[in-house]
């Protein structure tokens, strides 16, 4: 088993990697562009800080298939892009109406909302164009289900579907099975993908990608019921934005439905879930299987 300080190591080394990688690709793609102030914003809200651990999941998924992080790096970087564009217009006031996003002013804040939202559009068209670069892969098939599975991940069956039902969720109560498909599609969606993708980049087999499959169902949603506990019980300054929202906007979560207690029991059943699923490939699974037993432990 590799220890917490490895695991630590190794999500601080690949989000360095990603974030050079990223402030490389706007340099090589945008920087020469005439809509500057756009640029800004979009580099303000992609290169501000994060655990990105939805590159980590890309970049550790493929090398259980012999692919090195630098092969990785531009999918990872496009699954960020995606990520990021969210979390911008997640923060806008007609959405959850946040100021602070990683310890300093969201986007909107930090320029307005009209640029807000189109760097949230300029990333999110980023991402793709990024997949259709062939250092992305040499296989122009591999490329185009890249972006198939992206576009999916992100769109109305995915999480921006998610989003709206998480919306609709201030003005109703909903079950259980409402709020495990919503987080599914909202949060689960593109950690999902960050798992099959790094299959997709190695040449997975049929068997190999379910496993994959399950194993980022389960972390997405270990994920989210990680982050609801955090609006409960979690500290501003520590997280880098407000808490206590969810209950206050009438948001549905498992931590509502289940209380503390038993939203840490759930917590644990998908986090021994996610290990489990990654049974198929022995030792190189220690540090995907590391990543669902840091989800408990989160305190950001």
């Amino acid at each position: 088993m590799i220890t917490n300080d490895h695991f630590q190591h190794t999500l601080k080394a690949h989000a360095a990697a990603v974030g050079t990688r990223l402030s490389a690709l706007i340099d090589t793609h945008l920087a020469a562009g005439p809509a500057q102030r756009l640029t800004a914003a979009m580099r303000y809200g992609l290169l501000g800080g994060g655990k990105r651990l939805r590159p980590f999941l890309v970049i550790e998924s493929a090398r259980l298939f012999g692919v090195a992080r630098e092969a990785a790096l531009n999918t990872a970087a496009a699954l960020e892009c995606v990520h990021c564009y969210s979390l911008i217009h997640d923060d806008l006031p007609a959405m959850d109406n946040d100021d602070l996003r990683r310890g300093r002013p969201s986007t909107h804040r930090a320029f307005d909302d009209a640029t807000a939202i189109l760097a949230g559009d300029g990333l999110l068209t980023f991402a793709f164009e990024i997949l259709t670069l062939l250092d992305t892969h040499g296989d122009a098939a591999v490329r185009s289900e890249l972006v198939l599975e992206l576009a999916r991940a992100a769109g109305a069956l995915g999480m921006a579907g998610g989003q709206m039902l998480d919306l609709a969720a201030e003005t109703q109560v909903l079950t259980m099975a409402e709020v495990v498909q919503l987080q599914a599609m909202k949060t689960g969606a593109l950690i999902r993908f960050g798992c099959v993708s790094g299959g997709i980049l190695g040449g997975a087999g049929t068997a190999e990608r379910s496993a994959l499959d399950a194993y980022g169902r389960a972390l997405g949603a270990a994920f989210q019921i990680a982050d609801d506990l955090l609006d409960v019980e979690g500290d501003a300054a520590t997280i880098g934005k407000a808490i206590a929202k969810d209950a206050a906007a009438g948001k549905g979560t498992l931590v509502g439905l289940l209380g503390i207690a038993g939203a840490r029991t759930e917590l644990e059943r998908q986090t021994a879930t996610a290990i489990a699923a990654l049974d198929a490939f022995g030792a190189r699974q220690d540090v995907l299987a590391d990543m669902a037993r840091f989800m408990p432990t989160r305190r950001s």
